[in-house]
């Protein structure tokens, strides 16, 4: 059987995803970014390649996406995380048309067209408070880490308003709630209430329209979701799990397997 790799080298984690001929996933794996982008995507590849228990020769085309995607040498073939992320999006959700992704470093909306292909795009990578990071910032702060913010922002009662534009200005009045004896689960959830109004403005401006898919490693807390879907006023389709952090790697595979499809039938046209 034939199969391919998508690496998605993601500015915080980079993930890889083997599929088979028949877009199933037979293995997947995460790594943190760091430094060093060629290494990282070959650790992530053959993690999933070890998690498929597939041979690496059988692994016939690799698609790599993500910002870092030009620095892994063991791929192929580079596309843009954006559509990367549009043909994974569709594969599971076949009706979207506006895409939500909001990772460490970075918050992204694209709208599709017939096909799966980007007609529109925005995106917000330039200051803290509208992407991951300000949440997990947020966290740290008040003494809790990145995978405690879903059980902390859990039992909140209610939402905490953080009006600041800048994260240094949002950290400040994080500061001066606590100071004033506000629960540290209301002052999460008031932070992904902020960021949440930041990434539907950006919604907006691509001319959302539905269906909506929500992707990203901090789509993975429920209550964000939750607040996103109540702000649209619409129904959101996520994927399970840990999976919302591979649609872009799963798009990629799935790139990789219509390139081979593609070669060959040149090689069947080329032998008539």
């Amino acid at each position: 059987m034939t199969y391919t790799a998508g690496i998605d080298i993601g500015s915080t984690y980079s993930k890889a995803v083997i599929l088979s001929a028949e877009n199933e996933i037979v293995g997947r794996a995460m790594q943190p970014t760091g430094f060093k982008l060629a290494e990282v995507a070959e650790r992530a590849f053959e993690k999933a390649v070890a998690e498929s228990g597939v041979s690496k020769d059988d692994v016939r085309y690799v698609v790599a996406t993500g910002f870092g995607r030009h620095q892994a040498g063991i791929s192929d073939v580079q596309v843009t995380d954006l559509t990367a992320a549009a043909r994974g999006a569709a594969h599971l959700f076949p009706q979207t048309r506006t895409i939500l992704d909001v990772g460490g470093q970075t918050m992204k909306a694209s709208r599709l067209g017939d096909g799966a292909k980007v007609k529109s795009f925005r995106l917000n990578d330039k200051c803290a408070a509208g992407t991951g990071a300000f949440l997990e910032k947020t966290a740290r702060y008040m003494g809790y880490t990145t995978e405690e913010i879903g059980p902390l922002v859990a039992i909140s009662k209610e939402a905490i308003p953080i009006s600041g534009v800048c994260a240094v200005f949002a950290e400040s009045e994080v500061i001066n709630h606590l100071s004033q004896g506000a629960a540290p689960a209301d002052i999460m959830h008031g932070a992904i209430v902020s960021l949440v109004g930041r990434s539907v403005q950006l919604m907006k401006r691509v001319r959302m329209e539905p269906e909506f898919t929500l992707i990203g490693g901090i789509l993975r807390f429920r209550r964000m979701v939750d607040v996103v879907r109540e702000e649209l006023g619409a129904e959101v389709n996520v994927p399970e799990g840990d999976l919302v952090q591979f649609i872009s790697a799963l798009g990629a595979a799935i790139l990789g397997q219509r390139r081979l499809r593609k070669l060959a039938d040149e090689r069947a046209g080329a032998s008539v």
